[in-house]
């Protein structure tokens, strides 16, 4: 047996050998049968009879059929010979609709494509383009055994060869947005592939599709070495992309075919940062304005008497009346303490109340995105026409340590894998995959990942295979038998094994194959049936070096299941078991892989969980600041009076002032439906603690400071003492409230909500202290007039307390070392100096401050998360997805309406899927890496008659209807349209409408790829009329590590968008409303930062502004202080930015929560200086300014920063980053600023321009000096005439002595007389 084997194998050699290459013959003829040594195939394997034979004449329907498939061979019937059946052409037309469903977008490609094998399949000259290389027995169904071809030699020209390459390089498939090349090129993809490599893989019999094997020999023009004689390679033209077909097709897209693109102009430069004189504007600009401001003599002010103004007059009549109404206010408050105590808590208790149905917004979204943005309303669009994003939950795998190797593979040659790239990796990822079910109680059932998982292609009852689960092991269809599989292959006579590598070296060039050119022949698709393309199951590589990768990537996609709809819960625990899972895995020390993992919930939960975790550091930060107001409000006048002369119980009273104001303003908004949220419970308190302190510092050391007078009550005292500061409490407090909800008219939910919460508490600060406070001082001050102990009321001190004014320590300080020193002629010269230099540096720095919140900064150290982040930027090699999604008013039924969207043959040149693709050729200006896909191209493309993939019925009860690519010929026979004359196909509007519901319906496979079914039919959503209201083209970014990256992709999106959108309203019939606009989940928190900077001058100027006008008023309109307080407080604002950009703080939504918070604190550093300069009634400037910086800048040292450096510094010890800069850094520097600028820059800004003294308030002081004069001198006289009537009584001249009442009533005569002119002046 084994001599007549090898007999019949000696024979065919001798026959194959003397075979003749001779004009007009035929090497092979007719189909033999299947080729034997070709299984499991995709179509069956016919392979045609060796017969050397004259080419046969072409006549009747085999002239037709020859016309319909090789249209190139067709000389007239009559005049045409061909070397092939019309089983053969039957045959080929079957193998030839497969590839044209990839590449009929491209006519030119398309028929290049069957060029080359009609020619070696069907030419006359046959035998002398192709060489018989094996022949084997095959036994018909009917007759006798026969010598069938199952291999060839083809020669061709590298100029036919290259062209036709060329033609078919860059025709895309819409539905990835990928190159039809890279299914046609096995392991090399499209960007290795070469015409070499591509004809190759067609003759490979084991890519599934060729039914033999076919050396393509490609030979350069006049090059004969290696050709056998006889043998002349084909030479025939191939059509340019950018070419008609014989046939009447139009000319390749230019998104298919590069030659087609019209000239267009690259995209601007970006605009070029400001310069002047080449060097930056912003710098050049602060140094002028920094020599102008330094260029003046600034002129030392001094007093003129004059007449009084009516300013002046204005000013001190504001300040009676304040200083009146506070201080008989401050006496009734004073003297039924414990009344005013129960109705404030009365009161604090009913808007408390309100905090049981307090509402805390949690969700990113609802808290920095308004309800009326643009971002928020197409993510409203997008999410009611559209399913929502799928929630999605990652693994990102590493095995550092492992070392790599190189693979030598029988089909691919020496390849490199790294170690992370091993068979036991992949089957531990593959066990790792499949753990995840727990119990549900929404569910009463237990529920694994089909209860939840994203299934494209199954939808309504979903298996566990139907869930997109991306991973590498979805290349094995998650099977531990096909990763176990290997089989021996031979190729060019060398035999070797083939296992799981060599599968997935083909499968990560080709994900859309359905079947592997290795002799394992299995599948490269996903068990739920879509492509896992290579960027989706592996990271860091280069070059494509795919094998070589660094990660691995596994990623579970959920559906996104509305909050109040049950399955929502379930995915939310499958999400918690999932991390459950990973947390625990990655403690198993046995574990081989290092990673780096998170699910959907992750964001929320890290920054619920962190916020938790830092409560305590806000009660300690709390804590340390009531602790420094107990201390530092006592007077300490002795030590045995320590425990009389303390204030813990005043300072725990402000402490609860403040307190029972933020409760009240929290209780107020929840009862009328204003949620909170988390920033508000961080920042609310310590600002209104900052704001209340400083009003609690000023009271007790003004009360502590003076004396009571003779005959004066206590309660009298302290109405007194509220009278004289109170006016500049309500000067701050009003200020900051007004400024608070003005703040309030911003669009960013977070900072309306925190500037109205914020408002209310100032607001309601003010009053408690007006009311309960002074209550408190008044029951202190009784029981230290007792002379008791403070925490032990019962225990009386024997020692009197002194009737000196107790001015503590620093008072004095300031008084006679500090401002003395900064009052000094040079050293106001050097602070002017440094502070202006300070606020060019920072007006400079402000115009470089960056813009945005990167998410890592979200989450605490240590959290699972910021490793994500880092494996997320360094490993992912593609972006987020985003849709350009069109609503309603465009008419995509018309001719004109697919031509505007399409990019295939016949499309407009600018339409919209070809404007996408002109910006991705730009990726590093419009971050767009993969162009958008086009349900309208593959529809078309799907509607082709050149293709399976729509037919009808002829046969059966369905006769008429639409019939699937994988039923029988028999009993589909008719196409659903007809092929046009120009190979230009559009529907019309009747078949649109009719078919498109199939095209969405149909789920793609081998037969038929462009099957809309997974991939569109989610992305078109028609309404009752069958109207397309909205629709959808995904594209891909590229990798955005930033949020100026997402910004600026956000930004260039939209204006991609809006071009498309200005195109798409020309197309007639189209509605002026129309809009595109582009979608990204990531959207509604980048928008932001497309507005913030505008929308932070507005917030702050809105601020700024009631400190102006406040003041003014307060004032008597001293429009001079107003606008130097004005000119301060921006000064603080402009240097906090400018020390932001030094430290690193960018500037977002956070930090204007905090820039407005700094304008508050700012008003109380500084509006108290700038009343207590202007009331000072000093005769120079620079004592004015002495005066004002040690009586007012001591309580506001004491009161302000005093009070908040502690608790900010305690912030430090905080996990959360977000915490520790926003905070921490940021208030640190808000606090050291303004205090630089309250307590040093003012008072000398004020020694040079501040107003002059009031004349009113002088001639007030005049007339008090007169009258206190005039009682002097009567009350001399008045003794004088005691001692003489007393002289002149011991002489026995008798008279009466004036009665006491007397001179009662000329002291009542003056004071009554001084105020008489008081009232007149």
């Amino acid at each position: 047996m084994v001599r007549v084997a090898a007999l019949i194998t000696f024979l065919a050699c001798v026959v194959l050998s003397e075979a003749l290459h001779e004009p007009g013959y035929c090497a092979f003829y007719e189909e033999c049968g299947l080729n034997p040594s070709v299984g499991g195939t995709l179509i069956p394997p016919i392979v045609p009879c060796l017969n050397y034979s004259q080419a046969r004449p072409i006549l009747g329907d085999h002239y037709k059929k020859l016309q319909q498939v090789c249209p190139m061979l067709a000389q007239g019937e009559g005049n045409t010979f061909a070397c092939c059946s019309i089983k053969q052409l039957n045959s080929l037309e079957t193998s030839l609709t497969l590839s044209k469903a990839v590449l009929i977008r491209c006519p030119s490609c398309a028929d290049n494509f069957a060029h080359l094998h009609c020619i070696t399949t069907c030419s006359p000259n046959q035998s002398q383009i192709v060489k018989v290389t094996k022949v084997m027995n095959v036994t018909q169904l009917v007759g006798n055994p026969k010598e069938a071809v199952v291999g060839y030699q083809a020669f061709l020209t590298t100029n036919f060869a290259d062209a036709s390459f060329q033609s078919c390089k860059n025709v895309r498939i819409p539905a990835t947005g990928g190159f039809a090349i890279a299914t046609m090129c096995g392991r090399y993809g499209a960007k290795l592939c070469t015409p070499q490599r591509w004809f190759d893989f067609q003759g490979d019999s084991s890519n599934g599709l060729a039914p033999l094997d076919i050396d393509f020999q490609l030979m350069k023009e006049g090059d004969t070495t290696g050709v056998p004689e006889g043998v002349i390679p084909y030479n025939g033209r191939a059509l340019g992309c950018n070419e008609t077909t014989p046939s009447g097709g139009e000319a390749c897209s230019c998104q298919d075919c590069q030659e087609s693109c019209p000239s267009v102009p690259p995209p601007e430069p970006p605009t070029p940062p400001f310069t002047l004189l080449g060097i930056d504007g912003y710098l050049l600009i602060s140094i002028i304005l920094l020599c102008l401001l330094n260029s003046n003599e600034i002129p030392q002010q001094a007093i003129h008497p004059s007449e009084v103004t009516c300013a002046d007059k204005n000013s001190l009549a504001a300040q009676a009346f304040l200083s009146s109404l506070f201080r008989a206010w401050g006496t009734v408050m004073a003297t039924y303490p414990l009344m005013v105590l129960l109705l404030s808590a009365v009161i604090v208790a009913v808007f408390a109340a309100g905090l049981k149905s307090i509402e805390l917004t949690t969700d990113p979204v609802e808290l920095w995105s308004a309800p009326n943005s643009r971002a928020r309303q197409e993510k409203e669009f997008h999410d009611t026409h559209f399913d929502p994003f799928f929630r999605t939950n990652q693994l990102i795998l590493t095995a550092p340590g492992r070392e790599g190797y190189i693979y030598d593979s029988l089909l691919f040659g020496p390849q490199n894998f790294s170690g992370l790239v091993s068979k036991d990796l992949i089957i531990e990822l593959l066990e790792l995959q499949t753990r995840i079910q727990f119990w549900s109680e929404d569910l009463n059932r237990t529920a694994s990942l089909k209860d939840v998982c994203f299934a494209p292609l199954n939808p309504s009852n979903p298996s566990l295979t139907d869930c997109a689960v991306n991973s590498l092991p979805q290349y094995f269809q998650n099977s531990l038998d096909n990763i176990n599989a290997k089989v021996n292959m031979t190729e060019l006579g060398v035999t070797k094994e083939v296992d799981w590598r060599d599968h997935l070296i083909y499968c990560l060039n080709s994900p859309l194959s359905f079947k592997d050119i290795t002799d394992l022949g299995m599948s490269c698709m996903a068990d739920y049936g879509a492509p896992v393309f290579s960027f989706l199951a592996v990271g860091g590589y280069s070059n494509d070096d795919f094998t070589n990768a660094e990660a691995f990537i596994m990623t579970f996609s959920l559906n996104n299941y509305a909050r109040s709809n049950p399955k929502f819960n379930v995915a939310m625990q499958w999400e918690s078991e999932f991390l459950k899972i990973v947390q625990d895995y990655q403690k198993n020390p046995a574990a081989n892989f290092t990673f780096a993992y998170m699910a959907e919930r992750s964001l929320e939960d890290e920054i619920n969980r962190t916020t938790a975790e830092d409560i305590p550091i806000f009660m300690i930060s709390y804590a340390v600041i009531f602790v420094y107001i107990a201390v530092a409000l006592g007077e300490y006048s002795s030590c045995k009076r320590i425990l009389v002369d303390s204030k813990f119980l005043v300072g725990l009273g402000g402490i609860l002032v403040v307190g029972c104001s933020v409760l009240s303003s929290m209780g107020f908004y929840s009862w009328i439906g204003i949620p909170s949220s988390l920033v508000i419970l961080q920042v609310v308190p310590f600002l209104v603690l900052a704001v209340g302190a400083d009003n609690i510092f000023i009271f007790v050391l003004e009360y502590q400071r003076d004396v009571r007078r003779p005959g004066e009550k206590r309660e009298e005292q302290i109405g007194r003492v509220l009278g004289n500061v109170a006016p500049s409490m309500l000067l701050c407090s009003l200020s900051e409230s007004v400024c608070f909800f003005l703040g309030a008219l911003s669009t960013m939910p977070a900072v309306k909500s925190f500037a109205l919460y914020a408002a209310l508490a100032v607001l309601m600060d003010f009053v408690l202290q007006m009311t309960a406070f002074v209550a408190l001082m008044s029951l202190d001050a009784r029981r230290q007039d007792s002379n008791r102990c403070e925490l032990l009321c019962c225990v009386k001190v024997g020692k009197e307390r002194s009737n000196k004014p107790n001015e503590g320590f620093l008072l004095p300080f300031m008084r006679k070392f500090y401002a003395p020193v900064l009052l000094h002629r040079f050293t106001r010269v050097i602070v002017m100096l440094v502070f202006i230099i300070m606020l060019c540096g920072s007006l400079y720095l402000m115009f470089n401050v960056t813009v945005g919140l990167d998410q890592e900064l979200a989450m605490p150290k240590g959290s699972y998360m910021l490793d994500y982040f880092q494996y997320l930027y360094k490993y992912f090699e593609v972006g987020a997805p985003v849709y350009f999604v069109t609503k309603k008013g465009f008419n995509f039924t018309s001719v004109e309406g697919m031509n505007a969207v399409c990019s295939s043959v016949g499309c407009d040149q600018f339409s919209l899927a070809q404007k996408i693709q002109y910006a991705t050729n730009y990726p590093e200006r419009s971050y767009l890496g993969i162009p958008a896909n086009s349900w309208v191209d593959d529809f078309i493309d799907w509607l082709n008659p050149g293709s399976k993939c729509c037919r009808l019925y002829t046969l059966g009860p369905n006769a008429g209807n639409f019939c699937p690519a994988n039923q029988s010929a028999f009993l589909c026979g008719r196409k659903c349209m007809a092929t046009p004359s120009d190979g230009v196909l559009r529907p019309t509007v009747e078949q649109f409408n009719r078919f498109l519901p199939d095209f969405l319906g149909n789920r793609p496979d081998l037969q038929c790829s462009k099957g809309g079914l997974g991939a569109y039919d989610k992305a078109v959503v028609r309404d009752e009329g069958g109207e397309i209201i909205a629709s959808r083209f995904m594209a891909y970014h590229t990798p955005l590590t930033n949020s100026q990256e997402f910004t600026a992709a956000l930004l260039m999106a939209r204006e991609l968008a809006d071009n498309i959108t200005k195109g798409m309203r020309k197309i007639p019939g189209t509605s002026p409303d129309f809009e595109v606009f582009p979608y990204t989940v990531t959207n509604v928190f980048y928008e932001q930062y497309l507005t913030i900077v505008p929308e932070g001058l507005f917030s702050i100027s809105l601020c700024l502004l009631p400190t102006f006008v406040v003041c003014c008023l307060l004032l008597g309109l001293d429009l001079r202080s107003g606008l130097l307080n004005l000119l301060t407080i921006i000064m603080i604002v402009v240097d906090t930015v400018g020390v932001m950009t030094l430290w690193g703080i960018d500037y977002n939504a956070v930090a204007l929560i905090n820039l407005v918070t700094a304008v508050g604190i700012s008003v109380e550093f500084v509006s108290h200086m700038t009343r207590s300069f202007a009331l000072s009634i000093k005769p120079t400037h620079v004592e004015r300014a002495k005066e004002a910086t040690a009586n007012m800048g001591s309580a506001v040292f004491a009161g302000v920063a005093m009070t908040n450096l502690p608790g900010i510094l305690v912030l430090a010890f905080a996990k959360a980053q977000l915490i520790q800069i926003f905070f921490f850094r940021l208030n640190l520097v808000i606090t050291l600023l303004g205090m630089a600028h309250g307590l040093i820059f003012l008072p000398v800004l004020l020694s040079y321009f501040g107003p002059g003294v009031n004349k009113a308030v002088l001639l007030q002081e005049q007339l008090k000096a007169n009258s206190k004069a005039n009682d002097e001198l009567r009350m001399r006289n008045h003794v004088k005439q005691v001692y003489d009537n007393l002289s002149y009584e011991e002489n026995e001249v008798k008279g009466d002595p004036p009665s006491p009442s007397d001179a009662s009533r000329s002291s009542e005569f003056t004071e009554k007389q001084w105020e008489d002119k008081i009232d007149h002046f």
